[in-house]
């Protein structure tokens, strides 16, 4: 049995930039609010924190500043995904020198791995570090995903702590979780499965929408795990207009957006994302509108 990393809500946080700079002050603010909010983990530099624009060298300085500020307060997840293993092993190694409580290792993208190509692939990184990897499984961003054995394969390696499911293929998890039992853990990859990923037994998110409503999330988690899917579902239903509103285009656009309508001062996204259409800006906001958020 691996006992997960986290349990119940952890924010994909964003990465705030400052005139094409990371904005260190900002982040260290954005993580004091997730904390207060009862998030339980904190994900760096993941995708919703536009890691694919970042250099080596900047996300590197922002998993070390991300994992000081935090100070053990809860656990930090690095991103380390790459489409090249050996850059993918750096920046392991990297965040698990500036103390990082575990590694996102999205599947390698653009290259369409083989299911022997993932063994090989993740087999390499955990053999190349101390700390727990959560394995990321997000086809339809990066063109290839793990089959059910190839998750138990996986579920073998000591190192190997759990996986984050946004493949929104259910017969693919329900077999997952069959064949690998207690040896492999499950977030859900997307606000919207975060109570049906509770209910199959999942340990909870990893949740975009936590950036400007982690209480929120926290809450839906929590209940769940508490196994109270009637106050979860309640809340849940809720808000699901709202969570898709943070996907009206690809994220993180919407949530970033949304922040900056807040105040919470996100600042800008890098090329090739670029600010949101009218239109879907104008959604975003009545979505936000009908939750009572001041707009």
């Amino acid at each position: 049995m691996k006992t997960p990393i986290f349990t119940g809500c952890g924010v994909a946080i964003v990465t705030p930039f400052k005139d094409g700079k990371v904005n260190f002050d900002k982040l260290g603010e954005l993580i004091d609010f997730q904390i207060a909010g009862g998030t339980s983990s904190i994900i760096i530099c993941g995708t919703t924190g536009e890691s694919s624009t970042q250099s080596l060298e900047e996300h590197v300085a922002t998993v070390d500043y991300c994992v000081k500020y935090t100070n053990g307060r809860v656990p930090v997840i690095a991103g380390a995904g790459s489409n090249d293993t050996e850059a993918s092993k750096f920046l392991c190694k990297s965040a698990e020198q500036s103390g990082a409580d575990g590694l996102l290792v999205v599947t390698p993208y653009y290259n369409k791995a083989t299911q022997k190509g993932l063994i090989k692939h993740y087999t390499a990184l955990a053999d190349s570090v101390n700390i727990p990897i959560i394995l990321y499984n997000v086809p339809g961003r990066t063109g290839c995903g793990f089959t059910a054995e190839t998750y138990y394969e996986l579920s073998k390696h000591p190192n190997i702590n759990g996986t984050k499911e946004a493949s929104s293929n259910y017969t693919l998890i329900n077999e997952a979780m069959a064949l690998c039992g207690d040896d492999l853990n499950f977030w859900s990859g997307n606000d919207t499965e975060a109570v049906s990923m509770g209910a199959l037994g999942g340990k909870g998110v990893i949740s975009v929408m936590a950036n400007i409503l982690p209480e929120v999330m926290s809450e839906i988690c929590d209940l769940c795990l508490k196994e109270d899917f009637a106050a979860a579902r309640k809340l849940h239903l809720s808000y699901v207009p709202l969570m898709n509103a943070m996907f009206y285009e690809v994220n993180p656009i919407p949530i970033k957006t949304a922040m900056n309508l807040l105040g919470m001062d996100a600042g800008e996204l890098r090329l090739p994302l670029c600010e949101m259409e009218p239109h879907n800006l104008e959604r975003l906001k009545k979505a936000m509108r009908s939750k009572g958020l001041n707009v």
